[in-house]
């Protein structure tokens, strides 16, 4: 009863903590710190996550001005990671798969696009990926942890 609201929320929060100022003016091209990311260590306790993160991407994505590539290909990756990261098996490892897979999945495309060599994409990528995954979302989960939300 409580899933279908939790993916709302964390879809509504996605998007709000993507295009909304400030946070508008780093989520988006080949230096990024995209906040909302640090809810992609949710799908750790609750998998239900994983579909609200994917609209929240899609939305925030849509939204954004990098265009085709970044709804579809950033929307996909986002899947990705969220059902890799519902499948860890320790909570530090919960953020390890959207730092990796959006440094270089979403550096495949973005680098095309601002014309940046794909290193240096991949490198700027996961260190906003490290900032909002394991500095802002792991926290989070262990405060989850912490309270006594456990893993189904």
């Amino acid at each position: 009863m409580k899933k279908l609201p939790r993916m709302a929320l964390i879809a509504a929060l996605y998007v709000a903590f993507t295009i909304l100022p400030p946070f508008y003016t780093f989520s988006y091209g080949p230096i990024q710190v995209r906040v909302a990311e640090a809810f992609t260590v949710l799908p750790f306790l609750f998998p239900e996550t994983i579909y609200g993160l994917t609209i929240g991407c899609f939305l925030a994505n849509l939204l954004g001005q990098v265009g085709f590539l970044d709804f579809v290909f950033g929307t996909l990756i986002t899947f990705l990671a969220a059902l890799v990261t519902s499948k860890m098996k320790k909570a530090y490892l919960a953020p390890l798969p959207p730092v990796l897979f959006n440094a270089f999945g979403v550096s495949l495309y973005l680098s095309k696009l601002f014309q940046v060599p794909y290193f240096y994409s991949v490198f700027y990528i996961m260190i906003g990926e490290c900032i909002a995954c394991y500095g802002i979302g792991y926290p989070i989960l262990k405060i989850l942890l912490k309270r006594g939300i456990v893993r189904r």
